[in-house]
Parts: C-alpha cells; structure tokens; sequence
C-alpha cells in the first residue's frame, strides 16, 4: 500500500498545488502514460451545476500537472459511464479537497468505497488533499468542514487506523487581535470531544504544508521545503487521556505513532 496524504492544496498566496506538485511527482515516479481516476466530488462550488463543478476541477487538476510536465492520462469519475470500472482499470487514485460529507456521499452513491480500496491495497498508488486525506481514515469524522448534506455512512477507506484532522492550528492565536476574532473552541478543544466519545481512536493533526507519505506500515513526515513563514510543521498526536505529543516533519513511524 502506497499513498500520499497532504493536509491542504494551497499555501497563503500560492498556486493551486503549488508547494505539494514536487511531492506528487516524486510520489508517483513518473506519470507518462498512467491512468489516474481522479475522485472530484469534494470540490461542488466551481461552476453553475455539480456537473460543471466537477469539469471545472478536473481541468485545474490536469493544467498543474502538464506545467509540470507530467503527462498522466487523468480521468474523473464524473466523466464514465462506470466509475467502478475506470477504478479496476487505473494505476492510480486521486482524490481532490472540498468539502468532505459531499465527497462521501458520492463515493458511496456511486458504489466506490470498497472498489477504491480493494484497488490500493493491491498496489495501485493513492493521493488525496485535505479531505483526499480525511477520507483515507477509517471515518470522516474529524473533518473541519460543515455537513452541507448526509451520506449514507461515514465510513471512508479505512487505508489507515487513525483519524486525521487537516489544516490543524494550534490553540492559541498568535496576537491579541486574532484572539479577538475567535472566541470559541480551538481545534485541540473540537478533537478532545471526540476522544471522549471514541477514546479508543488516535486523531493526528496535520499542519498546512505537511503530508504523510505511508507505504505499507511506515509512514514519513513530510513538509514543504522552502517554509517561508517560518510555521511550525510538526504533527499532532491526540489520544484519549495522554499528553499531547508532536512529531517532527522528516521523522518515520508506525501506525501506532512509535518513531522508528
């Protein structure tokens, strides 16, 4: 098993994909003549229907891998007449942010769920982008976004045993005026809830411009090299009633958050 989980598309005043397109293309070796099924159903407001939404997202995804010069043969599976099929047939997976009940709503509309994961674990490489990444977890439930419709479960993938929270922020604004902005819950706060309820689960955060690249049980830490703004990358790790731990980008470790 192979994937890519990055936390988030777009840095402040970057371009879409614009930090993580030197990941994807080490991730994916080269891309010339491989077919990857793009999942678009998390990105529902580029166009005047779901169904231009979904064209308009395919052709930015396709426009920033030509400018990398990677020719993959990308097709969406709003595009066939069978998706499940176009899933049997792919060398690799990708799957767009958005919003995160919308995309799991349509994976399990369109029968894809466990097609999607029968076609990973027998080797075909999957990437995803924030909620790309959500939906590589058991479950959605961590997910920051609002839940614009109900699907059928929330179950997702299920690639790997935790849960994780993208675009994680740390708890305390940085000055007084942020802090006047925001007088509820931080996201620590939102995560512990739902340690309470589910103490038996891990919730890893991962801060923007971070991703996790697992193959089989070990997984690498990584982060966008150039950190003009000097953030903190380290990634978060939650468990019910245990210190809050941090992990260092550049670090590998195993599923049950123990650095090798």
């Amino acid at each position: 098993m192979k994937l890519l989980l990055i936390s988030n598309s777009t840095n402040y005043k970057e371009s879409y994909l614009g930090w993580c397109m030197p990941l994807i293309e080490e991730f994916l070796g080269t891309a010339d003549k491989k077919k990857i099924a793009f999942i678009p159903y998390a990105m529902v407001r580029y166009g005047e229907t779901m169904e231009s939404s979904y064209d308009a997202a395919t052709e930015k995804v396709k426009n920033r891998f030509k400018e990398y010069g990677l020719e993959a043969d990308i097709v969406s599976t709003h595009a066939v007449a069978d998706p499940v099929k176009l899933i049997n047939e792919c060398d690799a997976v990708m799957v767009s942010g958005g919003n995160t009940f919308h995309l799991v709503y349509e994976l399990h509309r369109n029968k894809l769920i466990e097609p999607v994961r029968r076609r990973v674990l027998e080797g075909a490489p999957y990437m995803g982008w924030s909620a790309g990444s959500n939906v590589a977890c058991p479950t959605l439930r961590t997910t920051n976004d609002m839940p614009i419709i109900m699907p059928e479960s929330f179950k997702c993938f299920d690639f790997v045993p935790f849960q994780i929270n993208p675009h994680y922020i740390d708890a305390y604004p940085e000055s007084v005026n942020d802090a006047l902005t925001h007088a509820g819950e931080s996201r620590q706060d939102r995560i512990e809830e739902f340690l309470c309820v589910n103490p038996e689960i891990t919730v890893v955060g991962l801060r923007e411009a971070t991703a996790l690249w697992v193959e089989n049980d070990r997984i690498n830490l990584r982060e966008y090299e150039k950190n003009p703004y000097n953030k903190k990358r380290e990634m978060i790790v939650l468990k019910n009633g245990q210190p809050v731990r941090e992990i260092n980008p550049g670090a590998t470790f195993d599923f049950s958050m123990n650095v090798i």
